[in-house]
């Protein structure tokens, strides 16, 4: 079984345009929470959300290879341009066919404006004909266009897998890029996610549900409290974040820089209810045991659980005591923290950007914190790494993420120095 190496990331996302950026805002707890100003939601019983901002693809892509990109495409394309560049992969470094693409995303569909707009009837002197949109307005609207527009881009001729998982997605994606490269199927694998659920229609949408906080609208980078007492909900956020995975032999062969070995992935379903998390760990412990097992590690060579972390009642309980079930006393020596005090949740990208925040913990040493705890609740009572981030460390990471619907996927990370055991 081929070994699988993490050579460069790519990254758009509420607190940076950037990889480097975004981590470094990570680490200096920087929250990219504000009031909504992609569309008037001054009425909405929720008006802020976790925003990118200023992201221009213009001088990336000319405007004929954008017209097809939506929003959250957009981020896509970026940060794999990103992570490719990052990961020093020129056109011939691999052959096209040993090159595949592994990303999650949300399956597209029109807003509900854009449904509103399609119903319109435009009356003429002779009939009544429906309003006809540009073929590129429904290409913008379908899940693979974003991969495709990568693989052009690449010339990646090689495996494509694309999932939607809702908030598991991209860690189902990096879990099948590392079975790509494993198996001897690729030889590099693009993997990652992106998303952009921040319309007024998905706004609504988890409003309706009761998901979202209602708390802190006058200071929105206060709103998304993982394991704190006060938390009420989470913040809906948007982005895209790309890893470049690469047979390790490969990888060493060419000279790249590692900056960590993908070992474990593990997944599950918890087939209990559609928005609640089982209360009794369920699937959630599942697949951080799978993840481990699959690692060929002991659960005490973790030293960091970039967790899941929404900020809702039931997700920060239910997973606090998954890492107590799978850990058992080792879960008092682990540092926990969540991405999501910072940039809210990323939906289709948000186990990516945890696996960015695990990577570059063990190459950086250096665990971001968990922002906005400040009274912690008695029933999350394990080290989140509160506020300030922490200088340790870091050996190997488990990667959390899980979903509405009740899929759960898990990855283990460790060391380029191989001292995980």
């Amino acid at each position: 079984m081929q070994r699988v190496a993490i050579t460069g990331f790519g990254a758009v996302t509420p607190v940076g345009n950037d990889a480097e950026t975004t981590w470094q805002s990570l680490v200096a707890g920087k929250s990219g929470v504000r009031k909504i100003d992609t569309f008037d939601a001054e009425t909405f019983p929720v008006n802020i959300a976790g925003l990118v901002k200023d992201f221009d693809l213009s001088d990336k892509l000319p405007a004929p290879a954008r017209r097809h990109l939506s929003r959250a495409a957009g981020f896509a394309v970026g940060a794999a341009l990103e992570a490719l560049e990052d990961a020093g992969i020129e056109s011939d470094t691999y052959a096209p066919e040993e090159k595949g693409i592994a990303v999650g995303g949300s399956v597209g569909r029109p807003d509900l404006y854009e449904l509103v707009e399609m119903s319109w009837v435009i009356k003429s002197s002779d009939a009544h004909t429906l309003y006809r949109q540009a073929p590129s307005t429904v290409l913008r609207r379908d899940q693979n266009v974003a991969p495709a527009e990568m693989a052009l881009l690449g010339d990646f001729r090689g495996p494509m897998v694309t999932v939607s998982t809702a908030c598991t997605a991209s860690a189902h994606s990096l879990g099948e890029g590392l079975r790509l490269i494993q198996d001897g199927d690729a030889k590099l694998v693009l993997a990652g996610g992106y998303d952009a659920l921040t319309t007024w229609f998905d706004v609504i949408g988890f409003g309706l549900l009761g998901a979202l906080t209602k708390d802190h609208a006058d200071e929105p980078e206060k709103a998304s409290r993982p394991f704190d007492l006060d938390r009420s909900g989470f913040v809906l956020g948007e982005g895209a974040v790309l890893a470049v995975l690469e047979d390790w032999d490969s990888a060493q062969a060419r000279g790249a820089r590692i900056y960590a070995e993908m070992t474990g992935y593990g997944s599950s379903m918890n087939a209990y209810r559609m928005t609640d998390p089982p209360p009794d760990g369920g699937g959630v412990t599942l697949a951080m045991q799978y993840a481990i097992e699959d690692a060929g590690i002991k659960p005490e060579a973790i030293d960091y659980v970039a967790a899941h972390g929404t900020s809702t009642h039931g997700n920060d309980k239910t997973e606090t005591l998954a890492i107590k079930q799978v850990f058992g006393d080792h879960a008092e020596k682990l540092a926990i923290s969540s991405t999501k005090s910072m940039t809210g949740h990323l939906t289709c990208a948000a186990g990516a950007l945890n696996l960015l925040a695990a990577t570059r913990a063990i190459s950086d040493g250096v665990v971001p914190p968990t922002i906005n705890l400040d009274t912690p609740d008695p029933e999350c009572d394990l080290d989140y790494v509160p506020n300030t981030a922490r200088e340790m460390p870091v050996n190997a990471a488990l990667v959390n993420s899980f979903a509405f619907g009740g899929t759960n996927g898990c990855l283990v990370v460790v060391s380029a120095n191989g001292s995980a055991s």
